[in-house]
């Protein structure tokens, strides 16, 4: 009995031990980890041991984050030689070397290829909370190899990228070959030591994508990083003749942050989001179309904000190489040449200057870091095939020198800390911007100084106007506003005009019972709608713009001009307008069934909307937005197309309503740009939320924004704490990349439609909400694409703007937008 009890607690130390072994932070020669047991780190914060990544059967040894609940794996020691079975063990050899192998034999399957001279009992191997996993001397605590050495796809905080130039020590990241395959992937990012080192992004040693140079601030090509280390972060840059290199750091030891090199290409910064437990994405790059290595080819400047147009330009004294391709199909690949002129050899040739951009590839430019900026400019000059200079550090002016002898490329704009490039011209050239430019400063000056007069002007005409009596302000308000309506309808009855009928302030107050409250059919952004009858029968609804507003004289001004113009069963009709003092009113035909809104976010009435409603209402809008770009005497961007502004009528015919922002445009215009920003967040597209420029796109993306809502019953601004998209665009995006497009559909339609065209509708949906408005299909090319089984394209990736933190109301919005970067040039003569 005694032996027995003495085996019981010989058995319960035994398993203690091992239990104590296994979650250690160290691997000894006498203390393995075989499958199935741990290393932890001091403060439970990675773990090391064998895992089988998704579906795969292989084994493999790695780090993990240990305390978080989805198991995320940061290095793999065997990721190019897995294991078959669950027989392996990692140990230190008889070598002192680290290595994995089957607990049935000693030969290495994988080893970290170290030579040791000192005895093997001295050395061991720990994992540390930084994730690092350390081979040591126990004595002189000296490090003889760690995995922060040999990336996978992962880079930890205070672990290291870029090249030691000395020994040829190359620390970069290699993606996995597939989510179930941490195999090294084709996709890489490395440091590139060739001209003045930078980073870039590898698909099979191809360039895809470029950070840029240092600059002393920054990498040029992530400007987000000096926003970041100012509040949140920090970096220790390297560059110099023995290293070149960057590591980052959180302030806050709490914050769990990675960089990671994903199989689909895409290099992110993910941040660990203890709130809704998972991984949210911080950056990523390539974001936009100019960020793919050379999308413009050579000699061309990539404008990632120059939605509507064509994104490349040439650079100045550089004109396309393939015309035709340029300019008639938006093929850049060719890229820019030199133009035909003098020669840029001792002719009167100088520079001009490109402000705010990403420098061209660096690799090929040659760096000498004490020049100053003018000894750089004379050195360039001097040389007949330097083409274009640059400062290499940017602090206290400029300082450092660039100089590029070949083929300029991969030249991007950037909104924000971009750099100054001086691109050599030829003296006609020269003489050309040089002219610009002094244009430009005298219209400066003049607008400056007719801006002066005209304030001037108006606060006197201001004050003899306030000065003057009310009832004579009235009447002049009154007149200006009645476009030449004969005297005023009595009794509700209008005589006959040769314009839009005019309604005095009595018919509208006895029409809408006083404007009272059980008549109010809805409040917008410019007042509120009621719902009339007039004495002889007629139904109205009556819109009636907020006193005081200053937006809305104009916009009321605007509207009146706009639909007394249109006509089409998919455009509400204006019937009349009133004028009393400060009151302004739009009389148009009454909708029984109010606005599309109604409907679509209601769960209660959406179950009206089936989906043959759904469809003849989508196409509905596209027709009367064709009627407005393309098909009226008149070209007209609506700038509001939302569902509150799409009435139906009583057999659910949409008709498109409130024209207070739209904007007439000439017949070949293909653009504007405002600095009064007007809207609603949700169907703004980006070009026109960022920079104010607006054009048929910029329709059509509200247009897509509206398909997607009408097809899905959610507004774009809904979303779920659960899902990783904020907002509705993110959601069809990612269930359209997995091949789940159809779960986004309304539940109330249950499947009560054709799945073919259901997919169809969530294409061109997507098609129309790209970021960049030159890919967005035109409106004719909706209504074809949605009338005919054709082959579409594949949607690019769309625009995520107020997709965060968005009220599920419509609000408008107006003022300056917070960004508004245009890039100019100067010039620089010799």
């Amino acid at each position: 009995m005694k032996i027995a009890n003495g085996m019981v607690i010989f058995s319960v130390i035994i398993h203690h031990c091992v239990l104590f072994c296994a979650a250690s932070d160290i691997i000894t020669s006498d203390n393995p980890v075989s499958d199935g047991e741990l290393l932890i780190s001091k403060e439970n914060k990675f773990a090391l041991g064998f895992f089988t990544p998704g579906k795969s059967n292989y084994r493999y040894i790695g780090i993990w984050y240990y305390n978080l609940p989805e198991k995320t794996v940061v290095w793999v020691a065997n990721r190019d030689d897995p294991l078959h079975d669950t027989s392996g063990v990692l140990s230190i050899n008889s070598n002192g070397n680290l290595i994995l192998h089957h607990n049935y034999s000693d030969f290495p399957i994988w080893s970290a290829n170290v030579s040791i001279t000192v005895p093997h009992a001295t050395i061991m191997a720990q994992l540390t909370d930084l994730g690092n996993l350390v081979l040591i001397q126990n004595h002189s605590k000296t490090v003889i190899w760690q995995s922060f050495d040999h990336h996978t796809d992962t880079l930890l905080p205070y672990a290291k990228l870029g090249v030691n130039k000395k020994t040829g020590q190359n620390w970069f990241l290699q993606a996995w070959k597939t989510d179930d395959d941490p195999g090294t992937g084709s996709f890489s990012v490395r440091f590139n030591t060739s001209g003045k080192a930078q980073m870039f992004a590898y698909k099979r040693n191809n360039p895809v994508w470029r950070a840029g140079s240092y600059n002393g601030e920054i990498f040029v090509g992530i400007p987000f990083i000096k926003r970041a280390t100012a509040t949140d972060y920090g970096i220790n840059v390297t560059d110099n003749d023995n290293e070149v290199g960057f590591l980052f750091y959180a302030f806050d030891k709490k914050t769990i942050i990675r960089v990671v090199a994903l199989q689909s290409g895409f290099f992110q910064t993910l941040l660990w989001d203890y709130d809704k437990q998972q991984w949210n994405r911080f950056w990523s790059a390539p974001e936009v179309d100019c960020d793919n290595y050379g999308s413009c080819g050579t000699n061309s400047n990539c404008d990632p904000l120059n939605y509507a147009n064509f994104k490349c330009s040439c650079l100045p004294g550089f004109e396309p190489g393939n015309t035709t391709n340029w300019y008639q199909h938006g093929d850049a690949t060719e890229g820019c040449v030199r133009k035909k002129g003098p020669s840029l050899c001792g002719n009167g040739e100088g520079f001009v200057r490109v402000e705010s951009v990403k420098i061209p590839d660096t690799s090929v430019a040659n760096a000498n870091m004490e020049m100053s900026l003018e000894e750089c400019e004379q050195e360039c000059l001097r040389n007949c095939s330097c083409n274009a200079y640059a400062a290499a550090d940017v602090r206290n002016g400029g300082s450092g020198c660039l100089t590029w002898y070949g083929t300029l490329m991969d030249t991007q704009i950037l909104s924000q800390e971009g750099h100054g490039l001086f691109v050599r011209v030829d003296a006609v050239e020269l003489a050309k911007y040089a002219r610009k430019s002094k244009r430009a400063l005298a219209k400066s000056a003049i607008v400056g100084i007719a801006t002066a007069c005209v304030t001037l002007i108006t606060l006197i005409a201001l004050f003899v106007y306030c000065f003057w009596n009310r009832k004579r302000k009235d009447e002049i308000a009154e007149q200006e506003l009645k476009l030449n309506s004969p005297t005023e309808e009595e009794d509700g009855e209008n005589r006959a005009q040769p314009s839009l009928p005019f309604f005095n302030i009595k018919t509208m107050m006895t029409a809408t019972n006083n404007f009272s409250e059980e008549n109010q059919l809805g409040q917008g952004g410019f007042g509120s709608v009621y719902k009339g009858i007039l004495v002889n029968g007629q139904e109205i609804a009556v819109k009636r713009l907020s006193q005081g507003s200053g937006q809305g004289t104009q916009e009321f001004k605007n509207e009146i001009r706009l639909i007394a113009k249109l006509q089409h069963r998919n455009l509400v009709k204006l019937l009349g307008y009133c004028i009393h003092k400060e009151e302004r009113m739009l009389i148009y035909e009454y909708l029984p069934n109010k606005s599309l809104n109604f409907f679509l976010f209601d769960r209660n009435q959406g179950t009206i909307l089936n989906w043959d409603t759904r469809f003849h209402i989508i196409f509905g809008i596209a027709r009367g937005l064709l009627y407005l770009h393309q098909d009226s005497r008149l070209k007209i961007i609506h700038r509001d197309l939302k569902a509150s502004n799409v009435l139906l009528d009583v057999t659910m015919n949409p008709k498109i309503s409130d024209f207070g922002m739209a904007r007439i445009f000439e017949e070949d215009q293909i653009q504007a740009r405002t600095r009064r920003i007007v809207g609603t967040y949700g169907y703004m597209s980006p070009e026109y939320a960022m920079v104010g420029q607006y054009s048929t796109k910029s329709d059509v993306f509200s247009f897509g924004i509206l398909l997607l809502e009408i097809i899905s019953g959610k507004r774009n601004t809904y979303c779920l704490k659960e899902q990783a998209s904020a907002n509705l665009i993110g959601q069809v995006w990612d269930l359209w990349r997995e091949g789940k497009a159809l779960e986004i559909m309304d539940s109330t339609l249950g499947e009560s439609y054709p799945l073919d065209v259901a997919l169809r509708c969530i294409q061109i949906g997507l098609l129309c909400v790209q970021e960049s408005a030159f890919y967005r299909p035109s409106v004719l090319e909706v209504i074809f694409m949605l009338g005919n089984e054709v082959t579409l394209p594949s949607p690019r990736k769309p625009a995520f703007l107020f997709n965060s933190n968005v009220e599920h109301s419509e609000s408008s919005t107006s003022g300056d937008p917070s960004i508004n970067n245009v890039t100019t040039t100067t010039i620089s003569a010799r």
